[in-house]
Order: C-alpha cells, then sequence, then structure tokens
C-alpha cells in the first residue's frame, strides 16, 4: 500500500483557469469503453517512455502511473504500481484512484518512479503539477513524462481557421513547445532535465475520422470557454480539411509527442560542469572532419 495524504494543490495559487475539470472527466468517462479503439497516441508514448527506461539500470520497486487510462504501462517484475486517473471509469477499471494531477493525494516520498503519458497537457497549472510530482518522488527517484506538444494537428487547425474565419474560437488546447517543457522540468527543481520530441504521423481518409479519434482518447474539447460549432461551420472545415488530402485522398496530421525526463535531487548525483571548464569549443566539435581516402 502506498501512504495516502490529504489531497495538495500545486504552489501556484493565480494561474488561470483554462479547462473545465468536470469537462474532462466526463470525455474520460465516455472514452473509456472503447479507448483500445483509439489509443495509438498513448500507446506511442509508452513505447517511447519504456525505451527511455530500458536505459536505466537501477531497480524501481514503488511506481506511480499518473494518467493511468487503462492501465497499460507494463509494472516490472516485484514492483507495485499505484494507478491514478481524472476519470472514474479509468481509474475504476485500473484498479486505481480518481484524482488530478495537480491536486495528488500521495504523501511526500512515496514513489522511486513516476510515469505520466497523455494527460498533462490538459491541465491549469503544469508547472505546479510537476513540482507535486517531484515531491511525491524519493531521492534520486525518475519522472518519465510524455504528452501531445506544440506544433501538433496543423491541419485540424488549418480547417478551422478556414470555417470561422470572420468570427475565429478557441477550440484547440494551448500546447506546450520542447523548450518550454525543459524550462518547466527545471523551475520543478529536477536535476538532470531532458525534454525532446518525437513525430508521428497518421493519415485520415475524411476529418470525421480524426474527430473521432480526438473524442475517443478523450482529447475534445475541455476548455473552461467553450462554444459549440455550427452545422455549416463543421461542414465548411471538412470540406477545407480535404483540400488538405494527398493524391490517394488522405490527409497527413501531425502529433508532436514531448518527452519528458527528470530526477529528484540527491546529493549523490553529478553535478554539472562549471561554466568555463571546457576543454573544447562548440566551435571546434562543429568544423567539419577531414576526408580520410581508402
Amino acid at each position: 500500500m502506498f501512504p495516502i495524504a490529504q489531497a495538495r494543490t500545486s504552489a501556484a495559487v493565480s494561474s488561470p483557469t483554462i479547462f473545465d475539470r468536470n469537462a474532462r472527466r466526463l470525455h474520460r468517462d465516455r472514452a473509456q469503453p472503447n479507448f483500445a479503439a483509439h489509443d495509438f497516441l498513448r500507446a506511442a508514448m509508452l513505447d517511447g517512455l519504456a525505451e527511455r527506461l530500458d536505459a536505466v539500470t537501477r531497480p524501481f520497486r514503488h511506481i506511480l502511473d499518473l494518467g493511468c487510462f487503462d492501465g497499460q504501462f507494463p509494472a516490472p517484475p516485484g514492483a507495485q504500481v499505484a494507478r491514478l486517473d481524472p476519470g472514474f471509469a479509468f481509474a475504476r477499471a485500473a484498479g486505481g484512484v480518481q484524482g488530478d494531477e495537480d491536486r495528488l493525494p500521495f504523501a511526500d516520498r512515496s514513489f522511486d518512479l513516476v510515469v505520466s503519458a497523455g494527460v498533462l497537457d490538459q491541465i491549469d497549472d503544469l508547472p505546479g503539477a510537476l513540482t507535486l510530482i517531484r515531491r511525491v518522488l524519493r531521492p534520486d527517484g525518475l519522472f518519465l513524462g510524455a504528452f501531445v506538444g506544440g506544433g501538433s494537428l496543423p491541419r485540424l487547425r488549418a480547417a478551422l481557421r478556414v470555417a470561422e474565419a470572420e468570427r475565429p474560437v478557441a477550440r484547440l488546447h494551448p500546447q506546450v513547445d520542447v523548450r518550454s517543457a525543459g524550462d518547466l522540468l527545471m523551475r520543478a527543481g529536477f536535476t538532470l532535465p531532458v525534454a525532446d520530441i518525437e513525430t508521428l504521423e497518421v493519415r485520415y481518409r475524411d476529418f470525421g475520422r480524426l474527430l473521432g479519434d480526438l473524442r475517443g482518447m478523450g482529447a475534445s474539447n475541455m476548455l473552461a470557454e467553450r462554444r459549440p460549432i455550427g452545422r455549416a461551420a463543421l461542414a465548411t472545415a471538412a470540406a477545407a480539411f480535404a483540400d488538405l488530402a494527398d493524391p490517394d485522398g488522405r490527409v497527413s496530421e501531425q502529433f508532436n509527442l514531448i518527452f519528458l525526463t527528470g530526477w529528484a535531487p540527491d546529493p549523490s548525483q553529478p553535478l554539472p560542469a562549471k561554466r568555463g571548464s571546457a576543454t573544447a569549443s562548440l566551435a571546434d566539435a562543429l568544423k567539419p572532419k577531414p576526408d580520410i581516402g581508402g
């Protein structure tokens, strides 16, 4: 069992309200029964996290799966895994608890590994959530995260701009780019922070299939200030999306997956080199190498 504490909110008390928590829970509950038909983004994130975890030789015994969806993150042999999801249906099906990423109900230093795939882009206070993740980690504990980042869904955005050119409405969530993600790790107190990006392209035969995937993964519009789209605008968006098709009639949509790696501070960790201590310059390293004839 893992120690449970009173749910703590993140430190930033003045973070703006971007998302509707109730709408998010409802979207996830509706998505849960058929999530396996739309789980390709989370599957890609889990594969990426598994690759990064394989590069770490130490064992992890107490793990938090934060935003667990259907609980498909595989537990290493002998490990105990606590699972938390903001949706009741996902939490119940995975044998976990319902809760929000920026209101964690776990005591400090409860885990030596926290993984999170596909949810951290859907909360108001990402810096605060990362701080709470660092707090529930033990010293030298590892955080591995992934979410959809900046530059994703460019064709959907373009189609909506065409459909609502005269009266544009915010319909897609704000997105964090990879550089900002790395900065947020450092702000949250993680050491040895790394943020990198992988691009996934998915080909759609029509606009409806894309919207169906977003609904099916619980990622449709959950903005606090949202308005329904009219039928005429929706039809215009579908036509604009179709105009972006390749010769085979399919549209290539892009998802940029941001991966985060960070460690909870511990005195045993290596320290970064002091400024000016390098023995070789970046300019020298970037010089073209001389050809060696064979």
